[in-house]
């Protein structure tokens, strides 16, 4: 049986093969003698030798010796620099297993990091005593750890290892994520009933709507069928649990109770149901084709635009038809008409998803346990003041955890609560949950002190990330950036776009600001990089409601598990940033509103210097942008116009700098508030070529010119193109300030958007195009206010945001309904992630109705959060864990309003004796 490859017969000069001999002396001479030659050359041109194999110290044995000798493990004698064969020439050191603990704390060079051993000096972990760092690695990978650190415990034994196979946990999980801060939850017994009480209480007052609404269908289906309500059955409609069913006509989904057509499965919505029962049926808007054309790389500075045929199709060619479709007399739905998706013949029937009776029980049963437990109406509670203000009812200023955010008059929330990370204890939730009801943002400092201390560095993403050929990882090179000028979406290397991320370059004389937005895609953050999603999930606060697996606050936990639950991140957002407001093309997150909470944290951060070459050119680009803004929305300039030609000319005070120092203006630095100061530079929009848009979308009011005249004494600046006099100062920027966010309340939605209409010609968008219409304003997310816009939007309508910033290690909680948009200063890397809070589940379902009226082809359009399906699940599980007789006579939540004391309650002593006498008994 052959064991091996078969070896050709040598062949030797001047013989045949037929003549030659293995064994004879001369075949042996000749061969050891040509394989001698052979070595010798190998050796001189390769400059090494291979110890396992036929090494020149072997090379005088005869064949067979040396065949029978191949394969064996022979030790490198680092004395004379050659392999030797111990057995053969019975000297030299004893040899080590391979695996021998000794040879490997006190001889192996491999470096962990690098896997190499031929870097020199390493540096040897005394706590594991296995684990080596060269120092090369040390200084790239780890250049704030000093070595006496590293030999005391290594990388691999603090947790915060950066090697790809750490950072992809290629190897065992319990080595990697051992000593993570803050990993697992322990919640008491006591503390999940007492957040289950609060979910009940909370989220009733929504189910009983979403009974009332289903109630209503029951009740005109059995009349329909002439049944009465008892008599009625409802048949069950085939939805996996895995699956998502959407409305046909607005898009919205359906979690239960809906109608369906027999013939051609057409769903429709119980909103839309009554809708077209009333006669106003909304949901299925028409299309709306919104034009932004390529006019060449001149016309985003300024420069001639480039001829491009403009389509004239009209909006109007996609109405839909849904001014025929109606209902009968007695109430049923005839299935809609072709053109809609429908086949327009059979009558749709009334099905559920659940079992018939399901929403109407957990009401019954909820509403008998907070009867049991004696909790309040949250609706009928007033929110009381926290402990933010004092006994007069003003707001505390002597309290270190406030900063103020705004200005406006006559309120008491211009300040926002700003615990530190390490300060936040068991108490604080309360004094958390009581601004949160209010819908104000909370921001919390430090966060990252609460973590391992994994290095979020660019290149320590990319490594993660960064894949060649492997059979656990795809290849995955290059990535779609957003350009921030044009706004448009293009392909680039992953390794090029981290080394752009701490120099960035200019392109035509204007910086290029590249961003990633939900980097990773789809739900790939965990697989992908799943260190670091560990190390995210562990610096979050407030856990109950931010942990995306087991906080008994966040209400998408209470989803099955094999459900098809929403994408609620983390996602990464990388972008590149420079303190100067722009004008055109800064690193922006435009305003918009998310569907559920949300929580950001700002883990990494570069300062990106913008060279003293480019400022000239950035400089004369600014004078092209101002003068195409004016040209575009007033026409052209006349000579004889003195304060436009001033504006535009006369901007020599407003001139950049490197430092920007004389183009800074000083906030209230006591109070912790920043303030830019820009230039008013209009990116209008003025478009001629806007005839048969639909009306129904605002076009924003007809502007004199007069209106935007720029007051080159406003707030004692002038209105030239010069780069925006908004660097912040540099306390804060020494501090850490890392992104500019502005949040405004919900109260002031319908003032934001009423402004946005009417300015909206002053803002561009794709292939720096000026807005054509507005479809709606915050949804649409194409506008970014300025400092300017701000400015004028006080004035005329009184409202301003929250502004702040936020630094490293600052986590920004966003309430959902509340609308925002930041802007980076510096290159940043930021992690978030959604969750739904019970106190902010209202805000979800007022989103969702707006979400199903905007057009079809919308981006916003599509529910994908199913909030009502969420309440469903969510009451399910708090009644399953609350169904049972409480183990005292009074155990009652503290609304948010209140921050009091825990008070432990213990069972009667009557129980104890019971349990006490059972014990006996057994």
């Amino acid at each position: 049986m052959a064991l091996g490859r078969k070896r050709k017969k040598t062949e030797i000069p001047g013989e045949s093969n037929s003549a030659a001999q293995p064994d004879s002396e001369q075949g042996l001479e000749a061969v050891n003698n040509e394989h001698k030659e052979r070595e010798g050359r190998k050796g001189r041109k390769k400059g090494k030798v291979d110890g396992n194999r036929d090494s020149p110290s072997q090379a005088w044995l005869p064949v067979k010796e040396r065949l029978r000798n191949f394969g064996k493990k022979v030790n490198y004698d680092e004395s004379r620099g050659q392999g030797v064969d111990q057995k053969l020439l019975g000297t030299g050191r004893p040899k080590h297993a391979k695996r021998d603990s000794k040879w490997i704390e006190d001889k192996s060079l491999m470096c962990h990091q690098c896997q190499r051993n031929d870097k020199g000096r390493v540096v040897r972990c005394k706590l594991c005593k296995r684990k080596r760092f060269c120092i090369p690695c040390l200084n790239r990978w780890y250049p704030n750890t000093v070595e006496d650190a590293i030999a005391e415990a290594c990388p691999v034994c603090r947790g915060i290892c950066n090697c790809k196979a750490c950072l992809r946990l290629d190897v065992p999980l319990n080595s990697k994520i051992k000593n993570l801060k803050n990993k697992e939850l322990n919640f008491s017994k006591y503390e999940k009933i007492e957040c289950y009480k609060y979910v009940l209480q909370t989220i009733l007052p929504f189910l009983r709507r979403i009974n009332d609404e289903q109630m209503i269908e029951k009740e005109m289906e059995a009349k329909i069928q002439r049944l009465a309500l008892p008599e009625l059955k409802i048949k069950q409609a085939d939805c996996p649990i895995d699956e998502r069913t959407y409305c046909n006509n607005c898009k919205t989904s359906i979690f239960d109770f809906h109608r369906s057509c027999p013939r051609c499965s057409f769903d429709l919505c119980l909103i839309c149901c009554q809708e077209i029962r009333d006669g106003h049926l909304q949901g299925g808007e028409e299309e709306v084709i919104m034009q932004y054309i390529d006019r060449g790389f001149d016309y985003l500075h300024g420069g001639e635009e480039k001829k491009v045929k403009i389509s004239t199709e009209s909006p109007k060619d996609h109405v839909k038809p849904n001014a025929l479709w109606k209902a009968k007399e007695d109430g049923s739905i005839p299935c809609a008409p072709k053109d809609m998706g429908g086949c327009g013949h059979c009558v749709l029937e009334l099905k559920c998803v659940f079992s018939e009776n399901l929403v109407s029980e957990l009401v019954r049963k909820a509403e008998e346990i907070a009867r049991t437990y004696k909790l309040m109406d949250m609706t009928a509670i007033p929110l009381q003041r926290c402990l933010c203000f004092n006994s007069v009812g003003d707001v505390d200023l002597s309290n270190d955890k406030l900063r103020k955010a705004a200005s406006r008059e006559d309120s008491d929330d211009n300040y926002l609560y700003c615990p530190r990370a390490q300060d936040i204890r068991h108490g604080d939730l309360k004094h958390f949950q009581c601004h949160w009801s209010r819908g104000e943002p909370v921001i919390v400092s430090n966060v990252l002190e609460s973590a391992s201390g994994l290095s979020w560095e660019p290149l320590v993403m990319w490594r993660a990330v960064r894949q060649l050929k492997h059979i656990k990882h795809g290849r995955n090179l290059e990535v779609k950036a957003i350009d921030c000028l044009d706004w448009c979406e293009g392909p680039i290397n992953i390794h090029q776009f981290f080394t752009g991320y701490n120099d960035v370059g200019c392109v035509g004389g204007w910086p290029q600001i590249l961003k990633l937005k939900d980097w990773p895609p789809s739900n790939l953050f965990e697989e992908r990089l799943p260190r670091h999603c560990t190390e995210f999930i562990c610096c979050l606060p407030f856990k109950k409601y931010t942990h995306p697996q087991k906080g008994p606050l966040n209400l998408v936990v209470k989803l099955p598990k094999k459900t098809l639950k929403p994408d609620m991140g983390p996602k990464t957002y990388i972008a590149y940033g420079v303190a100067q407001e722009l004008g055109r093309g800064d690193s922006v997150t435009k305003l918009h509103c998310d569907m559920s909470d949300a929580v950001n944290v700002l883990t990494h951060m570069a300062e990106v210097t913008i060279k003293e070459e480019d400022l000239a050119e950035i400089e004369k680009n600014k004078k092209k942008h101002f003068e195409q803004d004016q040209s575009e929305l007033y026409g052209n300039i006349k000579a004889g116009d003195e304060k436009v030609e001033n504006n535009i000319f006369d901007s020599e005070c407003c001139k950049i700098t490197s430092d920007d120092d004389k183009c800074s203006e000083v906030g209230d630095q006591n109070q912790g508030v920043t303030e830019e100061l820009a230039v008013p530079i209009f990116q209008l929009v003025g478009s001629t070529g806007d005839t048969g848009m639909n009306e129904k979308y605002s076009r924003g009011s007809e502007l004199e010119k007069t209106e935007a005249e720029v007051d080159q004494n406003n707030n004692g600046g002038s209105g030239g193109p010069g780069l925006s006099r908004n660097k912040l100062d540099g306390l804060e920027a020494s501090e850490g300030g890392g992104a500019l966010w502005d949040i405004f309340r919900r109260r002031d939605v319908p003032k934001l958007q009423e402004y946005l209409k009417k300015h909206f010609r002053e803002f561009r968008h794709i292939h720096c195009c000026p807005l054509q219409q507005v479809i709606h304003p915050i949804h649409d997310q194409t506008f970014y206010l300025t400092l300017d816009h701000k400015r004028k939007l006080k004035e005329e309508y009184g409202i301003e945001p929250w502004t702040f910033v936020q630094k490293l290690g600052d986590a920004v909680f966003i309430p959902a309904g509340c609308p925002h948009q930041v802007r980076n200063l510096k290159s940043c890397i930021k992690v978030a992630l959604d969750f739904v809070s019970p106190e902010n589940i209202g805000e979800c379902i007022r989103l969702t109705e707006e979400f199903r009226t905007l057009p079809q082809n919308h981006r916003a359009k599509e529910d994908k959060l199913e909030v009502k399906k969420i309440i469903v699940h969510a009451m399910s599980h708090v009644v399953d864990k609350l169904d049972q007789k409480p183990s005292t006579c009074i155990m009652s939540l503290s609304h948010p309003g209140r921050v009091d004391g825990d008070i432990r309650h213990r069972p009667p002593i009557t129980r104890i004796y019971r349990r006490r006498r059972q014990r006996r008994m057994t």
